[in-house]
């Protein structure tokens, strides 16, 4: 990558696709928000959308700067080459200056290295789900957790919201109208637009994870006035504890460092989790940014960070020979 050159970070989630442009000294040329993406497609109509989206976000890149360099966490994205290679080629669309570097990777390796030296620190991340993940110095890659919500994914947004409605609910089987003297009952149910059955039933299986795991703001905003919603964010931080517990108990004692919007939601949750871990490490809460900061560190080509992408990236490109030469072809990924 050319010196000055500006970086292109995108952070592809399944809530929204965030992205910055950043040069080599930290400053941002412009950063923004587009429409959700996923390493998973389910369909040809998700594809199309995914497309749009991405050929759409290469536009308004494009008249900003030209960026030399890309680095890109995709939520599902696993080992797919072929899927990654897709990626590239929808973006080149509008930025065919995207070179040879360009590193693309799963989501949690991702937000791991925006904000931890590898070796030095656990990442315990609550959003949706909940995941631990631990970068060695050699960069090998290690998790706990994040098994999807069908399996666990306990302490996150979307296990929050259902633990609160599975209480709710259970308490109405036992005293029908129980839900009108319950601050979190009454809040949850104003959200969903009814007390009855067919409103519950209707939200959870016809709204998507993220949606559902929304309603854990309406536990946040219970724990003051209502014992049962400041228990099951206690609760939630005793699992995202556990995951901690799970790591360190693998690789030793390491500070730990927790982020996402489900560990941000109310005190109680970063309380529980400190007074649960089993060794006394320092637990650092932090607002992830990972699409600012590892558009930077790929612009300053930071170390050990550019070892840990070539190491890691999913990314291959295809190659064809011109006249004897190697080259990169400009029209196919």
């Amino acid at each position: 990558m050319q010196a000055r050159m500006p970086a292109l970070g995108i952070d592809a989630g399944g809530t929204a696709t965030r992205w910055a442009l950043a040069m080599p000294d930290g400053s941002l040329l412009a950063q923004g928000e587009t429409a959700p993406l996923s390493g998973l497609v389910r369909n040809e109509t998700e594809q199309q959308r995914m497309q749009t989206t991405l050929q759409q976000l290469s536009r308004t890149i494009a008249d900003t700067a030209a960026p030399h360099a890309l680095v890109m966490g995709i939520t599902g994205l696993g080992d797919d080459v072929a899927r990654a290679r897709w990626f590239v080629r929808q973006l080149r669309t509008f930025l065919p200056a995207i070179g040879e570097s360009v590193y693309l990777m799963g989501d949690l390796l991702f937000a791991y290295l925006s904000c931890i030296t590898p070796g030095t620190a656990c990442l315990v991340y609550a959003g949706t789900g909940s995941v631990a993940v631990y970068v060695d110095a050699e960069g090998g890659m290690h998790r706990a957790g994040g098994r999807g919500s069908l399996l666990d994914d306990a302490g996150a947004g979307y296990w929050i919201a259902r633990e609160a409605l599975r209480l709710v609910w259970r308490r109405e089987d036992e005293q029908p109208g129980s839900w009108q003297t319950s601050p979190m009952a009454r809040r949850l149910f104003a959200t969903l637009g009814g007390s009855s059955w067919d409103h519950s039933r209707e939200f959870i299986y016809q709204r998507d994870r993220g949606s559902i795991g929304q309603l854990a703001l309406q536990v946040a905003q219970s724990a003051e006035d209502d014992p049962l919603a400041a228990d099951i964010l206690r609760q939630a931080g005793g699992e995202l504890a556990r995951l901690g517990n799970s790591v360190l108990h693998r690789f030793g004692a390491r500070p730990i460092v927790l982020s996402g919007r489900a560990a941000a939601l109310h005190p109680l949750v970063y309380e529980a989790m400190q007074q649960q871990l089993e060794w006394p490490v320092p637990v650092r809460l932090h607002a992830l940014n990972a699409h600012v900061d590892c558009a930077i560190r790929l612009a300053a080509l930071q170390q050990p960070f550019m070892r840990i992408l070539v190491r890691h990236n999913v990314y291959r490109p295809l190659r064809s020979t011109h006249r004897g030469r190697k080259r990169f072809p400009a029209t196919h990924c």
